[in-house]
């Protein structure tokens, strides 16, 4: 079992690991309930952090059991969505690109 937590691509990586803590949190507070969460909490905690562009999040804003997190230094743009943890996800989350700091000037 895993969670997955989705990242947009513009955002900057100085914010990608409180953002990626949110979302981890918020997903834990959604679905605490739910016993795929409960197996998951109690057992092997793996989460998966990946980068989409627009299109791809847009995409998999259409899949089920997921929280939207918006980031307020941002004006509030949507920026990630964390996956309630599961055995298995639509084929489309394996292809997803791990994330990985750019390291860009300014960020």
């Amino acid at each position: 079992m895993k969670m997955y937590i989705i990242l947009l691509n513009n955002i900057p990586d100085r914010l990608a690991p409180v953002i990626s803590a949110h979302a981890s949190l918020a997903c834990y507070k959604k679905f605490q309930t739910d016993e795929r969460m409960v197996k998951w909490i109690n057992g092997t905690f793996k989460k998966v952090v990946c980068v989409v562009n627009e299109n791809e999040f847009d995409k998999l804003k259409k899949e089920s059991d997921y929280v939207l997190l918006t980031e307020s230094s941002l004006d509030n743009q949507e920026v990630c969505l964390a996956y309630c943890p599961r055995e298995e996800f639509p084929k489309m989350f394996k292809f997803l690109r791990m994330w990985k700091p750019q390291n860009k000037v300014g960020d």
